[in-house]
């Protein structure tokens, strides 16, 4: 049986993502008609044009531009109905989905009348098999006290769905100690947390976050390949990265990892790190923003070289990694059927 015959047969089973942000799903379709709502006109090749990328820096204005036009809960329900949709196309079974609370908040929007819509988008397709979560997240350059302001949120709705706070933005902007506080705090909520983290930064960037923040998931983390010692600690203490290849190729990230221009996917380390023995979760990231698919990104994956029984192994560890009880994640395990050959 060849190759791709076998990836073939991997990808028909159920999956999992868990580093999926809900804004940057937006089609540039829909963000026509999110414009439209507001009274604008955007076309769909001005959209595309923005979803162009050359470095991190674009990537940051291209989303917030695209987050203007979100303003009403109506708007959170379109999207959220629009990327349930996709997943169940891909036979994602269980995802966990980060809103940008901290945009909303910036925005002076009605965060719970959001959450609400989006909570509601999201329970029309429980029946159709798949199952969110969600994850409220802060932006590192708004600094300390907006982070707590969105963890104390993100606690208030555990009981709604949401697993987990984090933080995204840019890393470089303020250090992992000035949000202590509010990492503590969510711990102490029950909370879940995982922060961006060696994405454009280095491995000091990763090891502050496990060390100074007791993160439990690290959003890309490739930084971290610098530093033998901090992948035997990843590996040790089963810390999980999430893993965006196609994401870190547009935004430049693997380019700065690598020190020069002239990278593409196969420069990934995903390999080096998955067969290092750290735990790693494939995800999308941004999929519209980056015209990605989570199916794709598992075949990305084996065109760097994983074998069938790695593609395996990354399946099974994003339901492992899940922000689920043992109880749960169990049964959404067996339903996938990721363990067997």
């Amino acid at each position: 049986m060849s190759e791709p015959c076998l990836t073939a047969e991997l990808l028909s089973r159920p999956k999992a993502e868990l580093h999926l942000h809900l804004e940057g799903s937006i089609e540039p379709a829909t963000v026509c008609e999110l414009a439209a709502r507001q009274g604008a006109s955007v076309s769909e090749a001005e959209a595309r044009r923005r979803y162009a990328y050359r470095n991190f820096a674009e990537f940051i204005e291209a989303f917030k531009w695209v987050t203007s036009y979100l303003r009403t809960p109506e708007d959170y329900a379109l999207i959220t109905r629009e990327l349930a949709g996709r997943l169940i196309e891909q036979n994602v079974v269980y995802a966990e989905v980060t809103l940008s609370v901290g945009v909303m908040l910036l925005r002076q929007q009605d965060v719970e009348a959001n959450f609400e819509a989006v909570c509601a988008a999201g329970k029309e397709f429980r029946r159709k098999g798949l199952r969110l979560a969600w994850i409220f997240d802060a932006v590192r350059q708004f600094g300390s006290e907006a982070a707590m302001r969105i963890a104390q949120v993100a606690a208030k709705h555990r009981s709604a769905g949401v697993v987990a706070f984090g933080i995204g933005g840019d890393e470089l902007s303020v250090s992992a100690a000035e949000f202590r506080g509010a990492y503590d705090y969510a711990a102490e909520q029950g909370l879940h947390r995982l922060i961006h983290a060696g994405e454009i930064g280095g491995p000091w960037q990763v090891r502050d976050a496990v060390e100074l923040l007791g993160v439990e998931r690290i959003g890309h983390g490739i930084g971290a390949t610098h530093d033998p010692a901090l992948l035997d600690l990843l590996a040790e203490r089963r810390i999980p990265l999430e893993i965006c290849p196609t994401s870190n190729l547009l935004t430049g990230a693997l380019a700065r990892l690598r020190g020069r221009d002239d990278v593409e996917i196969l420069d990934h380390p995903l390999p080096q790190l998955l067969r290092h023995g750290v735990p790693v979760v494939l995800s999308t990231d941004d999929p519209a923003m980056f015209q990605i698919t989570l199916v794709e990104e598992y075949r990305r994956a084996h065109a760097m070289g994983l074998t069938e029984a790695e593609l395996v192994h990354l399946a099974k560890m994003s339901f492992a990694y899940a922000f689920l009880p043992s109880a749960e994640r169990g049964p959404l395990v067996a339903r996938s059927n990721v363990g067997t050959s």
